[in-house]
Parts: C-alpha cells; structure tokens; sequence
C-alpha cells in the first residue's frame, strides 16, 4: 500500500489536479506569511539607502523574484516614504500604526498572479516525474527526487520567464494589465522571440541546481527523520524540519548565482526604464568576474544572512503546506473509496 502513495489512483494515491491544488494553497499561503517580511526590509533598506529614480531593485517573498522600478525616488507599490525605523520590529509596529496593517501585504497581486501558476507547475511536474523515474530507475531510484527536482524547475522557470519580463517592462511603462497585448508585440517587434526569455540562463544556473539539492536533501532528510521518530507516516513538524534545512543548505550553495541573476535582472529593468536594449549581453562568467574586480570574492555571497534568513522558513511553510494538502486528499480519497466499495453490498 505505501508504495503506492505517490502515484494517483486507488488505496491512497491523488490526482494530478488534487496535487495540483495542495500545491496552490502552499504557494498562497507562504505569500501571505513571508510577504510583509520583505515588505519591511526593503522600507529599511529604502530608508538607509534611498533609491534614486529609474533604478531597481529585487522584491522576493520567497517563492519568487520581481524587478521592481523607483518612480522619483518611490514606489508605491512596495513602499510608501522611507520612515524612521530602527529595527525590523520597529518597522512592523510604525507600518502597521501609520498605515494599517495590510501596507504590509504591499506588491501580493503579482506575486500571486506569477507565483502561484510557477509553484502549481513546478510541484505537480516534480510528484509526476518523481513518481516515473523511481520506477524506471530500480536500485538508483534514491536519486529520482535529484533528476526530478532539476527537470521540474527547467519547466516551470521556462514558463514563467517571459511573464516575468513582460511584468517588468509594463512597470516601467507605466501601462496597465489591459494594455498586455500591445506590450508582448511591442517586445516582440522590437526585439525578437528570444528577448521574452533574456535572463533566463542564469535564472536556470540559480534554481536549476538549487531544486535538485532542494529535492534530494529533503526526501532523504523525511526519511532520516521518521525513521528517528519511528513514524511510517511524515508529520507536520518532520516536513517542515526536513523543508528548512534541504532550504538553507542550498540556498548557501547557490548564492553566487543569486547574486549573479539578480544583477542582471536590475540591470535588465534600468535599461527597460530608460526605453534602451541591452546591445551586449554579458554571460554569467563575466559578471562574476564584474562582481569580483569591484567587491572581492565576498561580492559573490553578498546577502547572504537576508537569503538564508527567507529562504528556510519560506521552503519549509511551502513543502510542508503541501504535503498537508496531498495528505488530507489522500485520505479524502480513502474514505471515499470505502463509501463506494460499501454501496453495492448495501
């Protein structure tokens, strides 16, 4: 019976559209806690270094990355006024008593709108080919969440790179949600099909191999953990435990490419902000090597407490919202199929 847990049809398994549904409650929820998070370091980081006009900076609520664009020093969408504020406790209690609490919520449309769709695809494509290759891979089949894990992330990044880009440019024209179309043949005409997908190479460098550790680390971190609480089935606690700390350990390995693709997404969203194209494209090595001449090598771990900071809880609320979701359809799925086998002797 418990080996057929992940595959979706009788005696426990769920649908494709059943995880597909646990994976977007997952992805709404961890927006809902991880969002005011961001909210109030970048009003501290506004604060202490105020942005200028035209330029960008990155706004991530842990599921996923915006370019956000400073109208007048500003923008409104993310943070009002740069406060007073001498701490992050200190920036909750203002925001809240200045603004009301839902300033803290600020920018959650388009995460939800762009987050959601990433995190519905890339979770039910990793339980679909997770569940093929442990069959097709016998004695290796330990390593199927690995495989899966980057193939999963090279679809969902895929998808969702053009939405991101065309998000960007609409931002820094200023244009609204109906004026898409005119957007996306603007972008096309002027620059080519392959311009919707700029930034995508390094995008796949970050969370291509930050998904297969992710991944990997996590199934075996579930198992290590049940077998040490002498459960058969995870808990709440153990998916949540094994979800922050396969979280953090990748997120330290891959923080160069972080740093990497978030430099060019500002630089990116500069040059869509001043209506110029990006004439030369520089490859990810000579941006290391940018990073290197200016900063040290320490340039290339920049952020590094802030990432592991949102990363850990922000993976360990979604996997383990996830997992609660394909648990309770689980059972919703038993008890219905006992409903079903007792109708016909009734």
């Amino acid at each position: 019976m418990s080996s057929q847990k992940s595959s979706p049809g009788p005696k426990g398994g769920i649908t494709p559209f059943q995880q597909m549904m646990a994976s977007c409650s997952g992805a709404v929820i961890t927006s809902l806690l991880v969002t005011p998070l961001d909210v109030v370091k970048i009003r501290l980081q506004a604060q202490n270094n105020p942005f200028p006009k035209g330029k960008c900076f990155v706004y991530c609520n842990g599921l996923m990355d915006h370019i956000c664009v400073c109208e007048n020093g500003n923008s409104k969408a993310w943070y009002k006024a740069p406060g007073h504020f001498n701490g992050t406790l200190d920036a909750f209690i203002k925001i809240i008593r200045m603004e009301g609490i839902r300033s803290l919520w600020s920018g959650l449309p388009p995460t939800l709108m762009m987050a959601v769709p990433a995190t519905v695809i890339y979770f039910t494509c990793y339980d679909q080919l997770c569940a093929v290759f442990k069959v097709r891979m016998g004695d290796r089949s330990d390593l199927a969440p690995l495989f899966a894990g980057a193939i999963a992330r090279v679809g969902s990044a895929t998808v969702i790179s053009p939405l991101e880009l065309i998000r960007t440019k609409m931002q820094a024209e200023k244009q609204s949600y109906r004026e898409l179309s005119a957007v996306i043949r603007s972008s096309l005409h002027s620059e080519g099909w392959r311009s919707l997908w700029r930034g995508w190479g390094p995008t796949l460098l970050r969370d291509v191999p930050f998904s297969a550790m992710y991944w990997f680390n996590y199934e075996k971190g579930k198992v290590w953990l049940c077998e040490y609480y002498s459960c058969t089935d995870p808990t709440f606690s153990i998916t949540f435990t094994a979800g922050a700390l396969s979280g953090s350990i990748a997120s330290i390995v891959t923080l160069p490419f972080d740093v990497v693709k978030t430099k060019r997404q500002v630089d990116l969203g500069e040059l869509q902000t001043k209506n110029l194209s990006m004439q030369v494209s520089s490859s990810t090595y000579n941006v290391m090597k940018r990073i290197v001449a200016e900063n040290g090598v320490s340039g290339l771990f920049a952020g590094f407490m802030p990432r592991l900071i949102k990363v850990a809880p922000a993976c360990a609320i979604m996997i383990s919202t996830y997992e609660f979701g394909k648990a309770f359809f689980r059972r919703y799925n038993q008890q219905k199929q006992g409903v079903t086998q007792l109708q016909p002797s009734a």
